[in-house]
């Protein structure tokens, strides 16, 4: 009597039942289960492009950008026609803020028919960041051909129009943006900066300008210093470092990444700062100019603490922040009777005391200036105008104030 025996088991058919399964699972929004499904259909057909692709398609959905972007460009090496691949290549490479990669990968996908307003917009935003606007405008108009709803496309081709100073058609985009559910805060914070008549916003809104520095924390201070020449920290500190004065507590208004701290630290006790973005705070920090920096607004900075401050500081901030009342009446109940306020703000144009101009900055006026330091018990030291930075490689002229407590 012999042995029954079975037959082997065919590797590429099971190898395609792990596949059907991960599809399965992956429609059922199993997208874990679908993952081992397919690397376990690969370990049978290593470098299956249907497999490769649908694992990687899964990856990018599962937010796993570099298991992603790994499993992907095998997937398009092995199958260049592969649409979806190339998409969540593109989406994958644009978290993780490859955006020469994202944009290459999704202008392939694009070429092989997706026609997703999304894409479009993806495509739109990885091109801006490689400085590429005319290319940009160019898929955020195809994005609002597919989707003429799409508020975010809305809000970008705005931004762009408004970089180019074709502020009639950023209001008509800002509109539309408002129109179709974008938010009403600040988009009616960018419709105020390019059309005349708008009522000036007194603050921009706190998570415009958390997200414009978080983004640029990394390179900012090389970019303000090498490409904007920027200067006033330098500039409106000056008359405060010579004579040998000592402070015994600074506070540094929106200290950025410490370019102040620093200046400040060898003629100061003790320099504190804040700074409304997590990131800046982070370099401040690791400067080793302060000894404390918090993240928040000035306002709760200034009125956390009763401890009387010598100096307060703000380089080039209050471009920032809008209307200064407040800080105005905050800084002076903080300052000792023989400290000063010392800070710049950018020159408005004739006629306005307070504008918000389309480059998304305040400029203040001197007389604002003025009316403001007699109504909160000040009275001016010094005031002079100089360059703040530049501009299109031209200056930006500002004013530089210090001010003391009245008698």
């Amino acid at each position: 009597m012999s042995d029954a025996t079975t037959d082997p088991i065919d590797p590429t058919e099971q190898a395609k039942a792990f596949f059907f399964e991960g599809n399965a699972l992956f429609e059922s929004g199993q997208l874990d289960e679908a993952v081992s499904r397919y690397q376990s259909a690969l370990a049978l057909v290593p470098g299956r492009p249907s497999i490769l692709a649908n694992l990687g398609v899964t990856q990018c959905r599962l937010g796993q950008w570099p298991e992603a972007v790994a499993t992907l460009l095998q997937a398009t090496q092995a199958d260049p026609q592969h649409r979806d691949a190339w998409i969540a290549l593109g989406l994958s490479q644009e978290a993780l803020s490859n955006w020469a990669g994202a944009a290459h990968a999704l202008q392939q996908g694009v070429k092989l028919g997706a026609t997703n307003a999304q894409i479009q917009l993806s495509l739109a935003l990885c091109l801006l960041r490689l400085d590429r606007p005319a290319e940009a405008l160019q898929a955020l108009d195809r994005a609002l051909e597919i989707d003429p709803t799409l508020a975010e496309a809305w809000s970008q081709r705005g931004s762009l129009l408004r970089d180019t100073g074709e502020y009639a058609e950023a209001a008509r985009c800002f509109e539309q943006a408002l129109a179709h559910g974008g938010d009403q805060t600040l988009h009616r914070f960018y419709l105020a900066s390019v059309r005349a008549g708008e009522a000036t916003p007194p603050q921009p809104p706190p998570a415009y300008v958390e997200a414009l520095f978080d983004e640029y924390a990394d390179d900012f201070q090389a970019h303000l210093i090498q490409h904007l020449k920027y200067q006033a920290h330098e500039t409106l500190l000056a008359p405060l470092r010579v004579g040998g004065q000592r402070f015994p507590l600074v506070l540094d208004l929106g200290c950025g990444t410490g370019l102040c701290g620093q200046l400040m630290a060898p003629h100061a006790d003790a320099v504190d700062g804040v700074d409304l973005a997590k990131a800046m705070v982070d370099q401040a920090r690791a400067s080793g100019a302060y000894r404390q920096v918090q993240q928040g607004t000035l306002l709760d900075f200034l009125r956390a603490s009763q401890a009387p401050a010598d100096l307060v500081i703000a380089a080039d901030v209050f471009i920032y922040v809008g209307a200064l009342e407040e800080v105005f009446a905050a800084v002076r109940q903080r300052l000792q009777p023989q400290g000063v306020f010392a800070f710049s703000v950018e020159l408005a144009d004739p006629g306005h005391e307070l504008q918000l101009r389309p480059s998304l900055r305040y400029a203040h006026s001197a007389a604002y200036v003025e009316r403001l330091a007699a109504a909160h018990g000040f009275r001016l030291r010094q005031t002079w105008e100089a360059p703040l930075r530049e501009d299109q490689q031209q200056p930006v002229m500002g004013l530089y104030v210090l001010l003391e407590p009245a008698a």
